[in-house]
């Protein structure tokens, strides 16, 4: 049995449990499953991975795409890079590190892009955000990370004024704020003072529509959640674990 997995905390919704599941029925392979491992702390990865010896990949989200750095053997450009990993690949005794955030919110976000398109605000500052950081860098569009507390590379939302949200029509969600079940919350931007020229994507895909991309929506920004990201991250992971 080749074993795959998700791990990450909480896990009330795996999107990857679901589609890779049913990835297999499709596809008639009868030797592959995928399970979550709901893991609040790092540590607990040790015991998962002396249990199941047959795991040959594994997924990483929230909040572990950073410390998980420590349990692998080797790791992309990319990853180094970047310093987050969503992806692991078993292979010869070897934990190779990779990280697909990168390609699929690049692949997903493309369609959408206009040439106005110029700036965006990233909000969060967790694993995540890293990987929108570097997608933002190679399609040329100047970025700001946004967080509670303002730091050396970050500024405060407090700091989100007219000219700001001005000059960064791209505002990309990579904290966990609106997902089910806490649908209710979002990111404190100053809503109003968006319009036509904003786009907004949301790194969450569940709910479908967030707060978040609801009341963008409402002011006619165009609206993206990462049902398709999610989606280019899991062939992504596929086609690195079959390599």
């Amino acid at each position: 049995m080749r074993r795959y997995g998700l791990i990450g905390y909480p896990l009330t919704h795996s999107f990857s449990q679901k589609y890779f599941t049913e990835k297999f029925s499709a596809l008639g392979i009868t030797d592959c499953v995928y399970e979550n491992y709901s893991l609040k702390e790092i540590g607990e990865l040790t015991n998962i991975l002396q249990t199941n010896t047959d795991i040959c990949g594994l997924n990483i989200t929230i909040p572990h795409k950073r410390n998980v750095l420590s349990f692998i053997t080797e790791a992309t450009e990319l990853v180094t890079e970047i310093g987050a990993c969503n992806c692991i690949h078993f292979k010869n005794g070897k934990r190779i590190g990779y990280n697909t955030d990168v390609f699929g919110f690049t692949e997903s976000l493309r369609p959408f892009l206009k040439d106005f398109h110029r700036g965006a605000l990233i909000l969060g500052t967790g694993g995540a955000s890293s990987a929108v950081a570097y997608a933002l860098k190679t399609l040329g569009i100047a970025n700001q990370y946004v967080s509670r507390n303002a730091s050396p590379t970050s500024i405060s939302y407090s700091k989100l004024t007219e000219s700001v949200l001005a000059n960064h029509s791209l505002i990309i969600n990579t904290t966990p704020l609106g997902m089910f079940p806490k649908i209710e919350e979002c990111p404190p931007i100053p809503y109003h003072l968006l319009g036509p020229q904003h786009h907004l994507f949301d790194l969450v895909y569940n709910p479908s529509e967030t707060t978040f991309l609801r009341i963008g929506k409402a002011q006619g920004a165009s609206i993206q959640n990462g049902a398709e990201m999610l989606v280019l991250q899991a062939e992504e992971s596929w086609r690195i674990w079959n390599d």
